[in-house]
């Protein structure tokens, strides 16, 4: 149960969404999505769907771990780049693109 629930507290505030405003938006009492962001209970595949929609993923993204990508070293490094960015917030991005920029501008310097 824990992976669900880091799962649904990572989104949450990826979305900048308190615990009680997901429960709300997906029809629940705070209580008892509270026990989901703990893991003190599972929801029924109607909840996680209501959830989902809320939190704009897809139940595997809820409820499944991570592939490994396969392939190179360098396309598994490309691969989980695209995975973290995938789960950040556009002001996180703009910071984590600017990152890289400044990194490629360093390692370009003579």
């Amino acid at each position: 149960m824990e992976p669900l629930a880091s799962r649904l507290r990572e989104r949450a505030r990826e979305l900048n969404l308190s615990d009680a405003e997901v429960g709300r938006r997906a029809g629940l009492s705070e209580r008892r999505y509270g026990n989901y962001v703990r893991g003190a209970r599972e929801p029924d595949l109607g909840t996680v769907l209501r959830i989902c929609a809320v939190l704009d993923v897809t139940p595997n993204d809820l409820l499944l771990a991570p592939e490994p990508p396969a392939g190179s070293d360098r396309e598994r490094w490309l691969a989980r780049l695209m995975a973290s960015g995938r789960q950040l917030g556009v002001e996180d991005l703009k910071l984590a693109v600017g990152q890289l920029e400044a990194l490629m501008a360093h390692r370009n310097t003579p």
